[in-house]
């Protein structure tokens, strides 16, 4: 057998793919389903914190940044870690999954924050004038002037970080989850045979490399034309 047949019957063995395919697409569902909720939940909660800190509250502000500074300073595998091992101590006992989830979109939450909080800063000072001399509220203008140039101007750092982020799902595995990494590495330890991995960074390849793309596709489309 060749060195190259060597490589083929190792990292895209066709019997051990097939076997094993049904376990890769499994692991595939349980990772989108936590990619979906941390994105949903980690954006709304960053933008939220961004929301309120705007409004400047000095207590609130300190504790958003704390909070905002300890998650963004944390890995995610360190999170993941506490959460699933640690809430137990006081009774509350999440589900590997659900660990995740929380630890991810914690962190999550904690970068959008700040690329929400520099869009919004980012807007100049006369449009917050101009708009409040039209009779709006500080909240009104928030929402209805500055927030939509403040999005349009966080989509390229905040389309980066969200997909870094959600890739984290891989570390899942750590604690038990069957998600595609945690169903390639089974069955590899099961069939002796690479193959699995193959699949599984095929697997990552479909679907995050549309995400990619979105955000390619968002950023040319929400950015100012010049």
């Amino acid at each position: 057998m060749s060195n190259w047949d060597r490589f083929l019957d190792a990292f895209f063995n066709g019997r051990v793919m097939a076997k094993y395919l049904p376990d890769i697409l499994h692991g595939m569902g349980v990772t989108i389903e936590l990619a979906l909720l941390v994105i949903v939940t980690g954006l709304a909660a960053g933008l939220a914190l961004a929301l309120l800190r705007s409004f400047r509250f000095r207590l609130v502000n300190l504790v958003i940044v704390f909070v905002v500074d300890l998650f963004r300073a944390l890995p995610p595998l360190v999170v993941i870690v506490f959460v699933y091992f640690g809430l137990p101590a006081v009774d509350v006992s999440p589900s590997g999954f659900v660990s995740t989830w929380i630890s991810l979109a914690l962190v999550l939450m904690a970068f959008s924050e700040e690329i929400f909080w520099a869009g919004i800063t980012s807007i100049a000072k006369g449009q917050w004038e101009a708009a409040r001399s039209t009779g709006l509220s500080y909240g009104q203008t928030l929402i209805h002037v500055v927030l939509p140039q403040a999005i349009r101007l966080t989509i390229p750092p905040l389309t980066n970080r969200t997909i870094a982020i959600t890739k984290g799902t891989a570390l899942a595995t750590v604690v038990a989850v069957h998600e595609i990494l945690g169903m390639a590495s089974s069955a590899v330890s099961n069939s002796y045979n690479p193959s699995p991995l193959t699949m599984g960074a095929i697997a990552y390849l479909i679907l995050f490399l549309p995400m990619v793309v979105l955000g390619r596709w968002l950023e040319t489309r929400m950015t100012w034309r010049r």
